[in-house]
């Protein structure tokens, strides 16, 4: 739901053995648990079944939405969901980044660094012309990586829902 991030800083605790993958049905518990933290940290509520669709798109193998997930052992630490799209500015399509969040003891570890390094990776091999996403404009840690990544575009974005 949320177009905004959670990361944090780099810090000195040792990070750990990490994978990351797409998740899969055995991850559903572990994902809401970290989609229901992502929410709190925004202050935002959806509706369950948007949450339900959100899963079952994740795991469609027809639907452009996919969840890659941050893994120590058998924790899921965090998680980034992105989406292709075609482009009206380029050939090939783009990935939009619509979430990414790290569980607060999993943050300062460069596991967001890992999750943007991982999904840059899967761009190129996939042939997409670019990668995008947006924050919180108050969200000083997730820009702090970001900017390391891009240049903010100094694009306004504006929404209606209905």
């Amino acid at each position: 739901m949320s177009d905004s991030h959670a990361v944090e800083d780099a810090d000195l605790r040792p990070r750990p053995e990490i994978e990351i993958r797409d998740a899969g049905p055995n991850d559903e518990a572990a994902w809401r648990e970290l989609w229901g933290q992502y929410l709190a940290f925004y202050k935002v509520k959806i509706a369950p079944e948007v949450t339900d669709q959100t899963w079952k798109r994740c795991l469609d193998p027809a639907s452009p939405l996919t969840a890659r997930l941050a893994v120590a052992g058998e924790r899921v630490l965090g998680f980034a969901m992105y989406h292709h799209h075609l482009s009206t500015w380029a050939l090939g399509p783009d990935c939009y980044l619509e979430d990414l969040f790290l569980c607060r003891e999993a943050r300062g570890l460069g596991l967001g660094q890992a999750l943007m390094d991982d999904l840059i990776a899967i761009c190129k091999e996939r042939g997409f012309d670019r990668l995008y996403w947006h924050t919180d404009v108050n969200n000083h840690r997730a820009r702090k990586l970001y900017d390391k990544l891009a240049a903010a575009d100094g694009h306004v974005r504006y929404r209606i829902s209905f």
